[in-house]
């Protein structure tokens, strides 16, 4: 059978996957359950009612984005995988990709306490605030000290894919939070990922759970 990826793109972890495997041209089943409406189904696959989950083609199920990225990588040949093989370039794309996922991280949760919580925690609220645009900082410093088409070369890979989609999701469910002018080595790596045919194929605007 084909993988199955499941969950909705406008997770940038659902997403960082789905862009991957279309880079990999390896074929999947999408499956856009939402983790409110379809928790029944996405937890006859995962326990944790997590997005993404993905089935592999002997039905074995992973349940975090990273490891299916390592999963993918180890599918294809060395010279193919979007995560460098050797040191030191591996830990610095693996740096990257931590920074903006586990932005993104805080922008999941600064939204459901807003969105979920009738009293929403000030504290809470300006602690994951200042976690995201420390992190947009840190990345625009380091975007910016690369001369590159791409984060680390002539090619791209899973670093510059997971700043992109993080930096949509984060702008898209916080519209206020971030001035974008004042990140634009951010904005013009995102806007030239955005432009890439893979991002034109996997995608999907914010949709907010009910």
């Amino acid at each position: 059978m084909r993988m199955i990826l499941i969950g909705q793109y406008d997770s940038p972890f659902v997403r960082r996957v789905g862009i991957a495997l279309h880079c990999y041209g390896i074929a999947f089943e999408h499956r856009p359950w939402s983790v409110f409406r379809d928790a029944e189904k996405i937890q006859a696959y995962n326990p944790l009612l997590r997005v993404p989950t993905l089935v592999l083609d002997d039905g074995t199920v992973l349940i975090e984005s990273h490891h299916m990225l390592d999963y993918l990588d180890n599918r294809v040949a060395p010279s193919q995988a979007m995560f460098p093989r050797a040191e030191p370039a591996r830990h610095r794309a693996l740096k990257i990709a931590a920074l903006a996922t586990g932005m993104a991280d805080k922008a999941v949760s600064l939204f459901y306490e807003q969105r979920l919580h009738t009293e929403v925690s000030d504290v809470w609220r300006s602690r994951c605030q200042a976690q995201i645009l420390a992190t947009l900082e840190a990345l625009e410093a380091e975007r910016t000290a690369y001369e590159s088409p791409w984060w680390f070369g002539e090619t791209f890979g899973h670093a510059d894919i997971a700043v992109a989609v993080c930096l949509r999701f984060v702008n898209e469910a916080h519209p206020a939070l971030v001035a974008m002018a004042n990140y634009p080595a951010l904005a013009k790596h995102a806007a030239r990922m955005e432009a890439l045919p893979a991002f034109a194929a996997i995608v999907q605007e914010f949709i907010p759970p009910a």
